[in-house]
């Protein structure tokens, strides 16, 4: 009835295929590994409610009134000394830029760059939530398989100089859906391929602090080395995903462009979340804190590992994480991973199927597991049930 009324960008722009799945998972009775949902149990709760008697009695009205777009100072502040101190990297508060959510920068990501059929580099496969993101702004995608160590190199000089994208897309600490991490060398050799190109590289972290080991931390693409690189970040994964915080880093000219987009969109995030987050962050050890989720996620990822050794026919391939929240599995040549949702979730164990990760392909033989939002024993019994599930598919 209303279809004659909508606007073109919103009928070619599909409905997020997770959201979907996860009205589905409501039931009680589901074992769901579908969501990214950080465990509950990470949750900093009792410090926050410290945080928020001290905000009010500190700040007063000022946690309820409008506030400015660019964000508070203090927890931009905040983000800038943390990422000179791990990653030497050279900002400061007018390169920094709060959102709502790591999902918002993506939408300003396409309000500020893009016109319709411009075409972006993403991997292969892709986060969802960017593919919907963009396909508002009526992007042409243009994807680069990845490897075991990060993207196929050859295979990204050939689409850089068949395609010419104006932005790239990555995701290089544990990728969002497969788990796989960039290693250094692939790191270097992507931005030898596009330091000299015409295009915006985006850096997608909402995951790199959730690392299992104490290794070195692997620098970001050109770092410190290009004007064109934009790096996108969350405290969603590392203290609370319900306040919805975000942020953005990225030089000034385009930070301003960022900032009027934003205008548009909400005029400023959240201000009471940010004098919160920001409290907590001031008042507590973060990394500490951190340390405590890594620790968890490690104990349910490994769970994950060996229900998947144990249970899992034997032709059945996945990632091993190092850190993050995804392991990623692959099917038979041929089989569908559609049509293995539609069996296990009968039986009551939800995922999420490759397609939606993908811009083309349909009834792939991929499909993306989430481990950190069940315990050890659900999570033993939801492989044990999709295996039987694989069986009979």
């Amino acid at each position: 009835m209303f279809e004659k009324y909508f606007s073109t960008r919103i009928l070619s722009t599909p409905s997020s295929f997770i959201r979907e799945i996860l009205k589905v998972t409501q039931k009680p009775e589901i074992i769901s590994f579908a969501g990214g949902l950080p465990n509950p149990v990470s949750f900093p709760q009792e410090e926050l409610k410290v945080s928020m008697n001290r905000i009010a009695e500190k700040f007063g009205d000022k946690i309820y009134q409008y506030s400015t777009t660019m964000g508070l100072d203090s927890l931009r502040e905040f983000i800038v000394e943390r990422y000179k101190k791990l990653w030497s990297m050279d900002i400061d508060i007018n390169n920094v830029i709060i959102t709502t959510g790591s999902q918002q920068a993506l939408d300003l990501m396409g309000k500020v760059f893009l016109n319709e059929n411009d075409k972006v580099l993403v991997e292969k496969p892709s986060y969802l939530g960017l593919l919907q993101a963009f396909c508002l702004y009526k992007a042409n995608f243009v994807q680069t398989k990845l490897n075991d160590d990060g993207l196929d190199i050859d295979e990204l000089k050939n689409t850089i100089k068949t395609h010419k994208p104006k932005l790239a897309y990555l995701i290089p600490n544990f990728q969002n859906p497969t788990g796989l991490t960039y290693s250094a060398q692939n790191r270097k050799e992507v931005f030898e391929v596009i330091k000299d190109e015409d295009l915006i590289l985006i850096q997608d972290d909402p995951y790199g602090e959730l690392r299992f080991e104490q290794s070195e931390r692997l620098p970001y693409i050109g770092l410190n080395q290009s004007d064109k690189n934009i790096y996108l970040g969350s405290f969603s994964k590392i203290v609370t995903p319900g306040m919805r915080l975000g942020y953005i880093i990225a030089n000034k000219e385009i930070i301003r462009m960022i900032e009027t987009a934003k205008q548009a969109s909400d005029l400023h995030s959240n201000i009471f979340g940010q004098y919160l987050i920001a409290d907590y962050l001031q008042n507590n050890d973060l990394d500490k804190h951190i340390e405590k989720i890594k620790k968890l996620y490690k104990t349910q990822s490994s769970a994950m590992v060996e229900a998947m050794k144990t249970y899992f026919p034997k032709n059945i391939k996945f990632t091993i994480p190092k850190g993050g929240m995804f392991s990623w599995a692959t099917l038979e040549q041929g089989k569908s991973s559609v049509d293995l949702f539609n069996c296990a979730i009968k039986k009551n164990v939800a995922f999420v199927p490759g397609d939606p990760f993908y811009v083309k392909e349909k009834n792939v033989n991929t499909l993306r597991l989430n481990y950190t939002n069940a315990d050890c024993a659900t999570i033993k019994e939801g492989i044990k049930r999709l295996s039987e599930a694989m069986s009979e598919v």
